[in-house]
């Protein structure tokens, strides 16, 4: 049986990893009214108790501004969040290019700025231009990945005229990066939206705006993921490499858009430019990746009955030894299952056979034993070796069925959080959920 955590008349959401604090004792959510929603509306970071069922809201936004995807660090206790435009103005709204990641210490209230901002030139190494989103730490809780759209780039497409875009400049694009503690980044004032960040900024993968068809060109760089505690065993010496999953949007030979599953290398050294252009891009120019950023396809589903990494809506995910790498792919008869392959590459292999198949992003157990997920309006485990699915709550229909957002296991193994709508004061509301497991963790 599940146990419910929230019991209030407003909306809660879970990010789709790291909503547990690092001692398994908090879940931390935002307050949107609705995660599948246009409109990103929540206005408090909170955190509810496990064991009590005691509520601490962490942030509180100002007036007019709004936040959510909030993340725990994996070591100490910080919370990770994006903060949209404090305020938002008819010139400046809400927007995938206009929002930033900050950081908050449950009982300060007081946030930290995690990625400097610079939208108006001279541009800053370390600093990025535009909106962060989803961000995650790695194990050791020190660098956050994000995804990122960029303001400058943006702007340009919006006053090109009809037919023109991205003559005169590269298109804005969603991409992938990191912010790393190295420095804190000291932004000038030549724009009232700058700021700055405690932390360097770098974006790591590489998108084009007119990709070859059968390539390994990317339009797109969408929901990484760290792989392993410490990145994956390069197959040639004794050594890790850290790095990052992601899906990328590839052109197929009918010229149609595709995702697959690539790994991009993070360098040691994040401030070194590459041959290709500057850390922190310019007027008509993405930001380009540091030296060393390798990034490598590692699927090709092209051929497949039902080509691409589909839907629900996930993020890759990794064993803890950085050994495999799991994603959503269609079987034969069309339905959703979980997959995997090595970060090296090779061949793939399908891990869940579940009947109306998975249905809701998934996290993998510490033990790298246990996939977490949702399918057929219940909560479920499946083991990896066997791919023997576990119910571990009810059945319940549509619109009472655990949300797609989010099934992450607690670091100890022994719980698995998640989202379902109930009725509260007559009106559905999603509310934070709880499941003991008796897995063998």
């Amino acid at each position: 049986m599940d146990r419910r955590l929230t019991h209030r008349p407003h909306g809660h959401i879970l990010t789709n990893i790291g909503c547990w604090s690092h001692d398994a004792q908090w879940i931390v959510y935002d307050t949107r009214s609705d995660a599948a929603g246009s409109r990103f509306d929540g206005t408090t970071i909170e955190r509810v108790h496990v064991a009590s069922g005691t509520v601490e809201v962490l942030y509180r936004s100002q007036p007019g501004a709004h936040c959510g995807v909030a993340t725990c660090c994996p070591v100490t206790d910080r919370v990770v969040f994006i903060l949209g435009p404090e305020p938002a103005t008819d010139d400046w709204p809400y927007a995938a290019n206009h929002r930033r990641g900050v950081i908050v210490r449950p009982g300060s209230h007081e946030v930290v700025a995690l990625d400097a901002m610079c939208y108006a030139q001279p541009f800053v190494p370390g600093a990025l231009r535009g909106g962060s989103h989803v961000h995650s730490f790695d194990a050791r809780g020190q660098c956050v990945a994000f995804t990122y759209e960029d303001h400058v780039l943006a702007a340009h497409e919006a006053e090109a005229p009809p037919g023109e875009e991205g003559v005169l400049c590269e298109r804005n694009q969603r991409s992938v990066g990191i912010s790393t503690p190295l420095h804190s980044v000291t932004v000038h004032a030549a724009h009232q939206r700058n700021h700055s960040g405690s932390h360097f900024s770098a974006l790591l993968t590489r998108t084009c705006d007119r990709p070859r068809p059968a390539s390994d060109d990317i339009t797109r760089a969408v929901e990484d993921a760290w792989i392993g505690h410490s990145g994956y065993r390069l197959a040639t010496a004794d050594t890790w490499q850290p790095a990052l999953a992601f899906l990328g949007e590839v052109t197929n030979l009918r010229g149609q858009p595709i995702m697959e599953v690539f790994v991009v290398d993070v360098p040691s050294d994040l401030t070194i430019a590459s041959d290709d252009g500057p850390l922190q891009g310019t007027a008509s120019q993405r930001p380009r990746p540091p030296r060393g950023a390798h990034q490598r396809r590692l699927t090709h589903t092209e051929f497949a009955r039902f080509p691409g990494v589909c839907a629900p809506r996930h993020w890759p995910r990794s064993s803890p030894d950085g050994s495999l790498i799991f994603f959503l792919m269609r079987d034969d008869t069309g339905l959703a299952q979980i997959h995997c392959i090595a970060p090296t590459g090779g061949t793939q292999s399908q891990v869940t056979s579940v009947p109306g198949g998975v249905t809701s992003a998934f996290s993998v157990s510490a033990n790298g034993r246990w996939l977490a997920h949702t399918a057929e309006g219940c909560v479920c485990a499946t083991e990896i070796a066997t791919g023997r699915t576990l119910r571990l709550t009810e059945p319940r229909p549509a619109p009472l069925a655990p949300r797609p957002e989010a099934c992450v296991f607690a670091p100890n193994g022994t719980q698995i959080a998640y989202v379902r709508p109930v009725l509260v004061e007559g009106v559905l509301w999603n509310q934070v959920c709880i499941v003991e497991t008796d897995l063998d963790t």
